[in-house]
């Protein structure tokens, strides 16, 4: 979501968005499946500036694997190793850029998981999607939500992935835990904000935080 010099631990916090967090009932496995089955209708908002600067935007999928775990519900997620040019060292969702012969966006978000994860797709059950995200690198991105299921195998893919690791979705799901920062664009344009959901050494920031607020707000409509 912006330049690679940009460190977005280093910005002071704007606002801590601050609502309550979700009740323990509705991060019950039944009532995510029935909720994301028939969704409340919502739109996230894309910044202006987006729709102008990027006319044509590229498909891609995340995975948002939701795992059962016996003290609740955790998010999976990948830290992308430190030498890729696009987002390198940053926290994401398991997922990436659509393939022409990919059947559908869930299609793309299971192949990528498996191949960056080396989890199976026979440990997940697609349980629904959101709407999608846009991001300033020029992605339109869809994501997918799975119910994944232990016991499972996790292989990180060596050239993209430097590290798996699990958050429980409480955590996520907690407004107090949803901090707000900005920083001036590089050509003087003006400011963009994002979200960050810090949680022990990780940072979460950027569109991963961003896809996460969405879930949030749907589950709490």
């Amino acid at each position: 979501m912006a330049k690679q010099h940009l460190d977005p631990q280093r910005l002071p916090i704007d606002d801590v968005a601050g609502e309550a967090a979700l009740s323990s009932e509705r991060l019950d496995v039944a009532w995510l499946r029935a909720r994301l089955a028939h969704p409340v209708p919502w739109e996230p908002e894309l910044p202006e500036d987006l729709r102008t600067r990027l006319p044509e935007l590229r498909r891609a999928s995340v995975l948002i694997p939701l795992v059962r775990r016996p003290d609740g519900l955790t998010v999976l997620f990948t830290q992308r190793t430190a030498h890729l040019t696009s987002h390198g060292g940053q926290v994401s969702f398991p997922g990436g850029r659509a393939e022409d012969d990919d059947s559908s966006a869930i299609e793309t978000a299971l192949r990528e998981t498996e191949e960056e994860t080396g989890l199976s797709r026979r440990h997940i059950e697609i349980v629904g999607v959101l709407p999608d995200h846009v991001t300033a690198t020029g992605y339109i991105v869809t994501p997918v939500i799975g119910l994944v299921t232990p016991p499972f195998e996790l292989v990180a893919e060596s050239n993209e992935v430097a590290e798996i690791f699990e958050v429980p979705l409480a955590f996520l799901m907690d407004g107090l835990n949803h901090q707000r920062k900005s920083f001036d664009l590089p050509d003087g344009s003006g400011r963009r904000s994002f979200y960050a959901m810090p949680y022990e050494r990780f940072y979460i920031w950027g569109a991963t935080a961003g896809i996460l607020r969405n879930l949030f707000h749907i589950l709490r409509a």
